[in-house]
């Protein structure tokens, strides 16, 4: 196990630095792009309306940068719902506990940062704990799925059926569906809604795609809320396959490693 581990390293470092240059590749054109129309756009604006000035147009867009990070949308008016409503409380209480962290909502006063602070370092074992048991429950269906078709007389391949069919319905439940769910409401595509449920899922929440954030649809009161439900429960999945994956990495690295001696 020892020895193997700096080629572990190696191939961790090396997957990173593959993943720097892709983004890279992929990202930065576009982000220059954007940049570029973007100070167009600042520069149409200035000579459609010559009573304003520069650095009076970069002050408003600061303020407008100050309002998005504050989690308040630019857009619409003072009759937008509330961000910390409780529907969207609730959401927010999930996505601090889970540790996904979206980043497009977050604590202004210090109160509410003392306690996130607080509500995280007991809420996050809390989460793991619950996620653990979740897990054992998913991994115990399993199991029982192994030990039925281990049976005398059941071949091999009904039991990788079995297995499949098992991690079949997870996909269907947690990341299928889902998105076409959200691209009803949110109205997106399906490829951004499962790009969505994946990021979200897996925990890296970039925070680009949100649900119940548009101030120009009328959310039912419980959509946020069981989507923080559904949130839970994949997580728990998720991790699930997760962890799989990484034991059968493991396990290929291991044979790889020691099958000259």
């Amino acid at each position: 196990q020892i020895r193997w581990t700096p080629l572990l390293v190696l191939g961790y470092l090396f997957y990173l630095l593959l993943g720097a240059m892709v983004f890279q590749l992929l990202e930065k054109q576009a982000e220059t792009h954007s940049r570029d129309q973007f100070q167009l756009e600042k520069l149409k604006f200035l000579q459609n309306y010559t009573c304003l000035d520069r650095q009076a147009l970069e002050q408003f867009v600061q303020v407008l940068m100050e309002a998005w990070e504050k989690g308040v949308s630019p857009e619409g008016n003072s009759t937008n719902p509330s961000n910390w409503d409780f529907s969207n409380s609730f959401f927010f209480a999930g996505t601090v506990v889970t540790t996904i962290g979206y980043g497009n909502r977050s604590p202004s006063t210090v109160a509410g940062q003392v306690f996130c602070v607080f509500y995280a370092l007991f809420g996050v074992p809390l989460n793991l704990a619950f996620l653990n048991q979740l897990g054992k429950g998913l991994n115990a269906h399993l199991m029982m799925l192994e030990r039925w078709v281990q049976k005398p007389g059941r071949a091999q391949v009904v039991q990788t059926l079995a297995v499949a069919v098992f991690l079949t319905t997870g996909t269907l439940l947690f990341l299928v569906f889902p998105p076409l769910v959200f691209s009803y409401v949110e109205g997106w595509s399906y490829g951004e809604g499962f790009y969505f449920t994946f990021i979200t899922l897996s925990t890296i929440g970039f925070g680009d795609y949100v649900v119940g954030t548009n101030p120009n649809k009328h959310y039912i009161p419980l959509y946020r809320s069981l989507t923080a439900i559904w949130i839970v429960f994949g997580l728990a999945w998720l991790a699930l396959v997760f962890n799989v994956g990484a034991d059968l990495m493991e396990k290929f690295l291991q044979l790889k490693w020691h099958k000259p001696d």
